[in-house]
């Protein structure tokens, strides 16, 4: 799995054909991050093609909502998902959200019984890898106590505001590969003056300095944008290394708060 070449995508206005068809065909980018809640999969199928990428050369992670959390309902949502993206299989499936709100049963419950059908899915080949999305410790230890196969990525928010580092060593601790969407915060980090500071000692945008901390890191990390300049930007970050001593005053911007849902109240 690529440790950047993410072309992510998401839900209001999240998505753009053209940038699609763009990151393909002329910045690389093989690894493409969507959900069914995103709303784009169909269209993807119709970028993919168009990229004239053969199938086998791109990484298509796609993520089960909650609505169709639960045993059968996951092995049918993946199918469906398959069949909006093109596609006879999945590179990656991830459990998007640890919260299943489903009446009369607890969220450890349905958790457990649609990893269940995860595993399925992922013995028949039908998900070459298998994972989660917004999982916090808790719920990886219910999900170990409860199941057979460790997930083998975590998605989660990861910025200089929010560097949640002791589940990142608990991810790394299992061989759960950590993936860290929001790179930017939403565009909060693209102000702050520190962040500003270090783009213009380094000769780079604000962007590109946080997308490069987050790789030096170690993070596997996902940017989205729907701009074609933006995707090409943030794409030029391996022919520079930040300084130990900048990386620490990054990592020293935490502050624990979220841009985007926040799992810490879901039991």
């Amino acid at each position: 799995m690529p440790i950047l070449e993410f072309l992510g995508t998401s839900h209001q206005g999240g998505y753009s054909h053209d940038a699609v068809v763009h990151a393909i065909q002329n910045c690389g980018i093989r690894h493409i991050d969507t959900a069914k809640r995103y709303g784009c999969e169909s269209l993807l199928q119709k970028a993919i093609k168009e990229s004239g990428v053969k199938r086998e050369d791109l990484w298509l992670t796609t993520k089960l909502w909650y609505s169709d959390y639960g045993y059968e309902n996951t092995k049918k949502a993946c199918l469906e998902s398959c069949e909006r993206l093109g596609v006879e299989y999945l590179d990656l499936f991830l459990i998007h959200w640890p919260d299943a709100q489903v009446p009369g049963k607890s969220n450890r419950e349905v958790r457990a019984e649609t990893w269940r059908a995860m595993e399925e899915l992922y013995e028949k080949g039908l998900c070459r890898s298998i994972g989660v999305s917004n999982f916090l410790i808790s719920h990886l230890e219910q999900l170990k106590e409860d199941c057979v196969i460790t997930p083998h990525v975590n998605q989660v928010e990861y910025h200089p505001f929010q560097r949640p580092q002791e589940l990142v060593d608990y991810c790394r601790s299992r061989d759960i590969v950590f993936e860290g969407y929001c790179p930017l915060a939403k565009g909060e980090a693209l102000t702050h003056p520190s962040i500003i500071q270090l783009a213009k000692k380094y000769g780079r945008t604000p962007a590109q300095i946080c997308i490069r901390w987050s790789i030096q890191n170690g993070i596997v990390t996902i940017p989205k944008s729907t701009k074609a300049e933006r995707i090409e930007e943030n794409c030029k970050v391996f022919d520079f290394t930040i300084a130990e001593d900048d990386v620490e005053v990054l990592n020293g911007l935490h502050d624990g708060r979220h841009v985007s849902w926040d799992p810490s109240l879901v039991v």
